[in-house]
């Protein structure tokens, strides 16, 4: 997909993935720079990035995400330093893709799909008017209806339930993700967008939810464990 979409000479930006996920106190710098070569599908040459005519000496490992700017949109993966040299008199860095390059909304966060098993239910009229007043209020103990994840990200998620909930219905959720090795319960509340039913599967509906008012740290981890998966899926794959 690499060589289809990304040409030398498009213009890129790169940003730590530490940066990226609040791990490093260095604030979310941004390198504006462009595409050596593209090597093949994982792997690609980017022209060291220069601030203020210094040459940034990004390490080799360090890991960042990719923001490309071309002729068919903005395209955005994760990737690894493995080196860095001179290549025709051009100071180069030499990535290698640890994640699928996808297209990008800059205001949109990265999706990733999956199946995931989560319990789900309306909000109460007492847990309506505590969002009402800016506050989190859920009642324990009332039934929760099964439905299943198919993708997610640090702002939303789809999912599918054999229940049509309203566009504008406010969701209680729950649901587990796991990382290094410990399991982390998520209770969140989000609104529904968008509803469909399931093109083949009457009876069966397909939601596009937001989250409200999600805890900032939930929400980096939401994050982290979807660049872990994406990274663990690629690096199954070369197996």
């Amino acid at each position: 997909m690499l060589t289809n979409y990304v040409f030398a000479g498009d213009k890129v930006e790169l940003q730590s993935v530490d940066d990226l996920f609040g791990t490093d106190s260095a604030g979310g710098k941004t390198y504006t720079t462009k595409v050596f070569d593209v090597l093949d599908e994982d792997k690609l040459e980017i022209v060291m990035p220069m601030e203020k005519t210094k040459l940034q000496l990004l390490p080799v490992d360090s890991e960042y995400a990719l923001y490309f700017y071309t002729n068919q949109g903005l395209f955005q993966c994760f990737a690894r330093i493995y080196d860095r040299y001179k290549s025709n008199n051009v100071y180069v860095l030499a990535f290698e893709l640890t994640s699928n390059l996808r297209k990008h909304q800059r205001r949109e966060y990265y999706r990733f799909s999956c199946v995931m098993d989560m319990r789900v239910r309306e909000l109460k009229t007492e847990e309506l008017q505590a969002l009402s007043e800016k506050r989190t209020l859920i009642v324990p103990g009332l039934p929760l209806r099964r439905s299943m994840i198919c993708d997610i990200s640090g702002g939303g998620m789809r999912f599918i339930c054999d229940v049509q909930y309203e566009e504008g219905t406010y969701l209680y959720c729950t649901y587990e993700l796991e990382k290094d090795g410990e399991v982390k319960d998520f209770d969140i509340i989000a609104k529904v967008l968008t509803v469909k039913e399931v093109p083949n599967r009457p009876g069966e509906y397909e939601h596009r939810i937001q989250y409200i008012n999600l805890d900032h740290d939930d929400q980096e981890e939401i994050i982290k464990y979807i660049f872990e998966e994406e990274r663990r899926l690629r690096r199954n794959r070369k197996i």
